[in-house]
């Protein structure tokens, strides 16, 4: 039998920090079961958002359903139509993912939405998606101020588009190995090491068997 394609996509500009290293831990849950996995950093492509080209919604278009854009996201969007289940991890600015994944996700989501009365999806099959969100704000900051609802949409958006979606907020994580090298007296750096100690081997193992969800057939 074929073993699961589980694709993680780093919307971090940090490639051994939170963010990270969650997604690492969700592809070895994924791993463990028998999946492949792969890592792409979003940094590292030279991309731009959608252009409201429309070439994806042309009828009889050369490029119905398919993004037009020629840069880096299209051999990246080749690997999700092959893939079983997608991850996109991103840290939370100002109340939302970061610019590099947010311009990922509008030209990942538009080429399949169709403008019709069913808000229909042209991806041909349906497959398990998923967000692994981390902010340095506490938790109760985060529902109040309302981080959570503003993904909400996002997210049921890819469930419409792909077929499922769940995700993760990993809060209070720590900013910075050493707080006295910058201006952050928002907060207590004692008090983030220990929450950090504590807390974020809960988190990893939580993204563990969030990928292990992402790849175990039947559920």
């Amino acid at each position: 039998m074929k073993p699961m394609k589980l694709i993680a996509f780093n919307g971090s500009p940090r490639k051994k920090w939170n963010t990270a290293t969650l997604l690492e831990h969700a592809l070895k849950g994924a791993k463990d079961n028998g999946a492949k996995t792969e890592l792409i950093h979003l940094y590292d492509l030279d991309y731009k958002g959608c252009t409201s080209c429309f070439a994806c919604k042309l009828i009889r278009g050369k490029s119905y359903g398919h993004c037009a854009i020629k840069d880096d996201l299209l051999p990246v969007f080749e690997k999700v139509e092959a893939a079983d289940a997608i991850l996109i991890g991103s840290p939370i600015y100002y109340a939302i993912t970061t610019g590099e994944t947010r311009c990922f996700l509008e030209r990942l989501m538009f080429q399949y939405s169709v403008y019709d009365q069913n808000h229909s999806t042209l991806f041909k099959r349906k497959i398990r998606t998923g967000f692994i969100y981390t902010a340095g704000a506490k938790e109760e900051m985060v529902k109040e101020m309302g981080f959570d609802r503003n993904a909400q949409a996002t997210e049921m958006a890819m469930a419409r588009i792909f077929g499922s979606c769940e995700s993760i907020f990993v809060t209070d994580t720590l900013q910075f190995d050493d707080y006295s090298k910058y201006v952050s007296t928002l907060f207590d750096p004692a008090e983030k090491k220990r929450h950090r100690d504590e807390q974020f081997p809960k988190d990893c193992k939580k993204a563990y068997e969030f990928g292990v969800r992402l790849v175990r057939k039947g559920m």
